[in-house]
């Protein structure tokens, strides 16, 4: 008897759309019952309740469908712990169609070098990234998180708190900030 198609599909962010992934299991034939997700997880993160719950539905025989090895894992340790997991529990692998054997050698290497180009593609992101924010500092575009206060707000926020009239949390209310935001203000600027 063939075993079932369970498939799993992951976004980062919860601005980003599922769609695509879970038309693209479909098209694999998985059933829309048997796909697991996971919304606004990095692949680096293995606490992922989707991936897990996914894991968990596999029995040998098997196939863990995905549409790019990169919605499974980001980096080399992490692809390797799941193939092993998936070889010692006698089950395939399928990327964008493409089943691979994790008992098969070719397919244990086919596994290792997928898993590379994961974690190098996940590298070359990290590695814009962080040359973008420098150029946006550089041209002065990036600031940090912008205060929720101007400072004439925070200077009439420690006026009615210097008054004793007001609490933290009315103080809070009608700046619409939390009270945090207050406390942090205070700290800095009342001795």
């Amino acid at each position: 008897m063939a075993g079932h198609i369970i498939g799993y599909a992951r976004v980062s962010t919860n601005e980003q759309d599922l769609t695509a992934q879970r038309n693209g299991l479909a098209a694999l034939n998985v059933p829309e019952d048997r796909i697991y997700v996971d919304h606004g997880l990095t692949g680096t993160n293995r606490e992922r309740p989707g991936l897990r719950e996914a894991l968990a539905a596999c029995r040998a025989g098997d196939t863990l469908v995905i549409t790019k090895l990169d919605r499974l894992a980001r980096s080399l340790p992490d692809a390797r712990d799941i193939i092993e997991d998936l070889t010692k529990r006698n089950v395939k692998l399928s990327i964008g169609g493409s089943v691979h054997d994790p008992t098969d050698p070719v397919g244990r290497l086919l596994f290792n070098v997928l898993a590379m180009v994961a974690e190098f593609e996940s590298d070359l992101i990290r590695a814009r990234t962080r040359e973008g924010m420098q150029v946006a500092k550089a041209k002065g575009k990036l600031r940090g998180k912008q205060p929720k206060l101007t400072k004439s707000q925070e200077a009439h926020l420690i006026s009615l708190y210097k008054g004793g009239q007001h609490t933290t949390t009315e103080i809070a209310e009608l700046f619409k900030v939390a009270r945090s935001t207050v406390y942090r203000i205070l700290q800095r600027t009342v001795p």
